[in-house]
């Protein structure tokens, strides 16, 4: 039988794997072009960069163009530039954007005024209350610590955050044609466009600059893109791994400390100052960029309210409300030391994925509006603002999704019968390079596979096989580093 490096191609990034199967930028992925280092770079350079660039660059985008400087020496150098008057700064969080104060029109951008709620979302009377506070200055908002009552109040199935009126057009908004299927069929259907929509549109959220093109290079390929820093690439590649994490196990994952954990965990890896923190309960106080809310310092104090907070989550019986619930508390309580409303989003989309319901993307949803959404709840305890951006955004993504799916190919019976077989023969065959593939392929389908479906799926192993490449390694348990071995085997 022919060798199958050939058919696989030339590795063009490397993502490394630990002993729990999470996603590492590899030091040669971070040590080729476009991260190769060069002298480095002077805060006249900065200046130069956002001076050429019309609508101003995110710290993420400068980070990318200038790989040489270290995130806090840019922070600073950005913050004199700032103090000098040389450059503005506009927005908040990672999606603020320093533009150069010789801009045309400067000088008649008031304060904030560049990051104002979208007209193009329609708001209750009530979310337009929130929004008259939350867009006040800080400094004539009032500080205000964690509100315990705004838990303990919540009574599962007796309280609602989203109407009954409001669930029913949620629910037949999200409908799909596999709503008595075993749960997790929809988002096993959809998974490949799922990862690609999400990852990129909640990065977006985050800041993240990578294009919806550059996300499924990097997803389907693991093709880094040019220009862009490595901390986007890994936040791309961790929502990668963490909504595989749940379609994966949507039998045995809820919303519980386990999964709740393991999920902040994927999403983490690789971006906390300090490693520990993935995955546990944040340790210290954090403050709230641009906001005038406090939230919960003690551990022991935030362990015992996240356990109330979980509890009262899987008691709700409402796939939307428990979404929505999950929307809102988690980023209140602040459990992790960062990287809370990503977490959030996520596990927002779990009660959707059991219920084969249209997923949350967040697609569309500008990160200006999500931000005031969430001071909403943070400083007011309301959550008015961010229902109605929920219901607009979870709209955005059924047009979206529901075309999708009667454009998909139904799944392979074959193949869906047959996927985990497919997925051991193909890890003993790459952890094994001195086996020969097409023997264990044999082997394996004809000590598992009835006579009549062997040839069937026999070839299909193979097609898997000869389409093996880094992006999907995932997928079968293998690392890049066995993957490469499998090749240089194959090739002598």
């Amino acid at each position: 039988m022919a060798r199958f490096g050939q058919e696989c191609g030339a590795i063009k990034a490397q993502i490394w794997r630990d002993s729990t199967n999470r996603a590492i930028i590899a030091p040669s992925l971070l040590n080729s072009a476009p991260w190769r280092p060069s002298p480095m770079s002077s805060s006249t350079d900065l200046l130069s960069s956002i001076q050429s660039a019309h609508d101003g660059l995110t710290l993420a985008a400068i980070l990318g163009q200038h790989p040489d400087i270290a995130r806090r020496t840019a922070q600073r150098r950005l913050a004199e530039l700032v103090e000098a008057g040389q450059i503005v700064a506009r927005g908040e969080g990672r999606a603020r954007r320093y533009v150069s104060a010789g801009a045309s029109g400067e000088a008649e951008v008031l304060p904030g005024s560049e990051d104002v709620f979208p007209g193009f979302i329609p708001l209750s009377a009530d979310s337009q209350d929130i929004l008259a506070y939350i867009n006040q200055p800080v400094q004539a908002r009032k500080p205000v610590g964690y509100q315990h009552d705004f838990l303990e109040a919540y009574r599962p199935n007796e309280t609602w955050y989203l109407s009954e009126s409001l669930r029913r057009q949620l629910h037949k908004m999200g409908q799909t044609k596999d709503v008595d299927a075993p749960a997790g069929t929809y988002s096993r259907a959809i998974l490949n466009r799922l990862l690609i929509d999400l990852s990129w549109a909640s990065s977006h959220l985050e800041g993240n600059t990578y294009s919806r093109l550059d996300t499924r290079e990097l997803i389907e390929h693991g093709k880094a893109a040019r220009g862009k820093g490595a901390v986007e690439t890994q936040m791309i590649l961790n929502h990668k791994t963490a909504i595989e994490f749940l379609v994966e196990n949507i039998d045995s994952a809820g919303l519980n400390r386990y999964t709740l954990f393991n999920l902040h965990s994927a999403l983490a890896e690789n971006l906390l100052p300090n490693p520990a923190d993935e995955g546990r309960i944040r340790q210290h106080a954090v403050d709230i960029g641009k906001s005038v809310y406090r939230p919960l310092s003690t551990p022991q104090q935030i362990e015992a309210t996240l356990d109330i907070l979980l509890l009262k989550a899987d008691q709700i019986t409402d796939a939307f409300e428990q979404s929505f619930f999950m929307m809102v508390q988690l980023p209140y309580l602040q459990p992790f030391a960062d990287i809370n409303k990503r977490t959030s989003r996520l596990a927002a989309n779990l009660p959707l994925f059991r219920a084969n319901l249209c997923p949350l993307t967040f697609l569309d949803v500008p990160e200006q509006a999500y931000s005031r959404a969430t001071l909403g709840v943070y400083e007011m305890t309301r959550v008015e603002l961010l229902r109605d951006l929920y219901a607009w955004a979870y709209e955005r993504s059924t047009q979206e999704y529901l075309a999708i799916r009667q454009d998909l190919a139904e799944p392979d019976p074959l193949r869906l019968t047959w996927r985990d077989l497919i997925r051991q023969t193909l890890r003993e065959i790459v952890t094994h390079p001195g086996i020969e593939p097409l023997a264990s392929i044999q082997q394996a389908v004809a000590q598992q596979v009835p006579g009549h479906e062997q040839a069937q799926v026999q070839a299909l192993i193979i097609d898997e096989l000869k389409r093996l490449h880094e992006g999907v390694l995932a997928r079968y348990g293998l690392r890049p580093s066995e993957f490469v071995e499998w090749k240089k085997a194959q090739r002598q």
